[in-house]
């Protein structure tokens, strides 16, 4: 390389120096340098005429530099594979370790020619150092990147020397060059992004779409899965360890683009198969890819809503009967596969709002329309069903579990409570079932009734419970009303004869039906008029209404071998004493004596005859009001206590239906309130837009508008 004399660069009247020696002494030592022999480079003495001579001397380490690595690239030609990327390897880690060297060798041109270069703004003028690396960047990089394009290169190798070779020189230049020039800061990422990462990112995708097709035909989904998963997991270390960072994103969407979403509908089918197989940690697996694809869970929380649904009416139909006649079995049956697919929303699904969504409308389907509500031809056999299952809980019984299991199954009831759509059905049956434990003193514990009301009152409001509550409230009263009644009876001298308690219940909050027409016995009157009058004298102008149908009481035998005591209803007593007159009587003269309906008082009989108590030379099935029934006065029983007071299936059919009755014309008042407040607010509307509208207007609430049949206005 010849020199020669910056004649245009020297200030007047300054000596020239001659650059061709300045240069002679630097070039050995950067040739020796750039050579990799560190040990016989030597200094420069550039100082003496650095700023006549700065712009020369900087033009001829930029040629030597480029020349450099021009032929640097030409030894590489030949090179292919791994042999092109170790060969730069080494000869970029030599190449950085020179530059820095120079740098230092050139230190006094970078203070003071180059800087004041730089702060005159002039363009394209870098230190030494970063002149090495956009050298290397304009005569190698570019050119590298051209002739050796990505889809020659496994990509499965190249990464691990792409940070030395390509990715570094461009990240290390631009992150230290010109920091207060944010155009430069914003090339950065530009060449590496054009030169590299478009390219990276295209081979990727061909590889892994190769790959994938390859090993889904020659494997099954869920060993697939587990290798998605690791590439996956290797893509981001690689980005880790050998990229930028920014990388990782556009990285990490391509190869799920390639890895799932292109097999989304071979996911899909591999889906039911695993819910079939209960395969959870597949499904997890599966749940963890496809929840990386946006909006790509959809059709899995579908194909789970509609998996549940199936499982769940399946369980219910294959219980048959049992599970319509049984409430336990049929609640246990709906929590055993509630149980079982919330676990699995829990873990494989990771609680995810969407497949808890799915869960819930799917227990919501099976739980409300089911072998068991199409045969009882109503959904509100479910509601029905639960309240049952709930008063077998909390009813006293040997079976009766710990304080604490009960109170984890009254939470379990609350779980299947939230699926029920009629939930006024649940209230109505409720209620009834809650009245007669507490009328009858039937409560296995009043913490665990206390706690069921407010598990309710929680899941639906004040109103949805206030009437069990004032129940309760009644039930305290009481007690306190029959010291009351004892302490009177002490002090005005006139004890009874028998034992007698009474619960005075309010007509508003407890769901009992007034008794049909009775004549009490004789043996009892004295006690509910004595009573009564102790009652008007506390509250005057309250009116008792006596429940004879809910009463019991316990009779005393002494017409029988042993002596037993009769746990009765009040008309079984009514029938019972009248054999204290005579041993035998026709069915028409007790309807006569208690005044029982003849069809009920049938049941009541019949009851009686089964137990033994009474016979009839009839049929205890064909009893007419000219039967005859007499005392059986050979009556035996191991036990000396003992229960008669069994409900009549009459009654239980007749309470049933009085039941459903009753929510049916609660539920058209609600609607009838609801139009009303309509009515109020539009004053007019069309008839289609409105229903159960004849009552209304029989009420006066609405009027048809004179001159359209189809039209109702408000009245005021």
């Amino acid at each position: 390389m010849s020199g020669h004399k910056n004649q245009s660069s020297n200030p007047p009247g300054l000596k020239q120096i001659d650059l061709d020696q300045i240069w002679g002494d630097l070039k050995e030592g950067i040739e020796q340098q750039m050579n990799r022999n560190p040990s016989k480079s030597k200094k420069g003495q550039a100082s003496g005429g650095a700023q006549l001579v700065g712009l020369e001397l900087y033009k001829r380490l930029r040629e030597f530099l480029r020349i450099y690595l021009v032929t640097l690239l030409k030894d590489g030609l030949d090179l292919m594979d791994e042999d092109v990327l170790q060969f730069y390897t080494r000869q970029w880690e030599e190449y950085q370790f020179s530059s820095k060297v120079l740098n230092g060798v050139c230190a006094y041109l970078n203070r003071h020619w180059v800087r004041r270069e730089c702060e005159e703004g002039r363009k394209g003028i870098y230190q030494i150092y970063q002149l090495a690396l956009v050298t290397w960047r304009d005569n190698l990089f570019k050119h590298l990147n051209k002739q050796y394009n990505m889809p020659q290169i496994n990509v499965l190798y190249i990464c691990a020397v792409l940070h030395f070779v390509l990715v570094l020189p461009c990240i290390i230049y631009f992150s230290g060059l010109n920091e207060e020039d944010p155009a430069a800061k914003g090339q950065n990422l530009s060449v590496y992004k054009e030169s590299f990462e478009n390219v990276f990112l295209e081979d990727t995708e061909r590889f892994y779409t190769r790959e994938s097709t390859e090993f889904l035909r020659q494997n099954p989904v869920t060993e697939y899965m587990k290798k998605a998963e690791q590439r996956l997991l290797e893509e981001q270390k690689r980005v880790q360890v050998y990229l930028h960072e920014t990388t990782n994103e556009r990285l990490a969407k391509t190869c799920e683009r390639v890895l799932i979403e292109k097999h989304l509908e071979i996911f899909h089918s591999e889906f039911q198969n695993l819910l079939d197989a209960d395969k959870n940690d597949d499904l997890g697996r599966m749940y963890q890819l496809v929840a990386r694809i946006p909006d790509g869970l959809g059709e899995l929380r579908n194909l789970l809503e509609s998996h549940i649904a199936n499982q769940g009416l399946s369980a219910i139909d294959k219980c048959g009967d049992s599970a319509n006649n049984d409430p336990k079995i049929y609640v246990n049956t709906i929590l055993e596969v509630h149980k079982k697919y919330n676990a699995l929303v829990l873990t494989a699904f990771n609680n995810d709002s969407g497949f808890v969504a799915a869960l819930d409308k799917a227990c919501g389907r099976f739980i409300n329309s089911n072998a068991v509500t199409k045969q009882a031809n109503s959904s509100s056999k479910s509601p029905e069903l639960l309240a049952k299952y709930c008063d077998l809980l909390l009813k006293k019984s040997s079976k009766n579990p710990e304080e604490a299991e009960l109170e984890d199954t009254l939470n379990q009831v609350m779980v299947v409570f939230k699926y029920i759509e009629d939930k006024d059905v649940f209230q109505k049956f409720y209620s009834k079932m809650l009245a007669k434990r507490l009328v009858q003193h039937m409560s296995a514990s009043d913490d665990a009734e206390a706690s069921m009301i407010s598990k309710l009152k929680q899941a639906c409001g004040f109103e949805y419970t206030s009437k069990l509550q004032r129940m309760f409230q009644d039930i305290g009263v009481s007690k306190d009303l029959n010291e009351q009644f004892r302490k009177h009876l002490v002090n005005s001298n006139e004890p009874l004869d028998i034992d007698f308690s009474i619960q005075v219940l309010s007509s508003g909050s407890w769901p009992f039906q007034q008794s049909f027409t009775f004549s009490l016995p004789t043996e009892l009157e004295r006690s509910v008029h004595r009573f009564t009058t102790f009652y008007s004298g506390q509250h005057s102008g309250r009116k008792l209404n006596w429940l004879y149908n809910m009463s019991k009481g316990e009779l005393l035998t002494n017409c029988f071998k042993n002596r037993y005591t009769l746990q009765a209803s009040t008309f079984q007593m009514a029938v019972l004493l009248q054999y204290n007159t005579s041993e035998t009587w026709s069915i028409q003269q007790l309807h006569e004596s208690t005044q029982i309906k003849q069809d009920f008082l049938i049941q009541v009989l019949q009851i009686l005859l089964k137990a033994k108590l009474l016979q009839s030379d009839d049929d205890e099935n064909e009893l007419h009001s000219n039967s005859v029934v007499s005392l059986f006065t050979g009556y035996k029983n191991k036990k000396l206590r003992v229960n008669i007071n069994i409900p009549m299936k009459t009654e239980l059919k007749v309470e049933q239906e009085t039941t459903h009755k009753h929510i049916e014309e609660d539920r058209k008042l609600l609607i009838q309130a609801a139009i009303v407040r309509i009515m109020k607010m539009r004053k007019v509307l069309k008839h289609q837009q409105l229903k159960c509208i004849d009552i209304l207007i029989e009420k006066e609430y609405l009027e048809r508008t004179e001159g359209q049949k189809d039209t109702y206005s408000y009245l005021a």
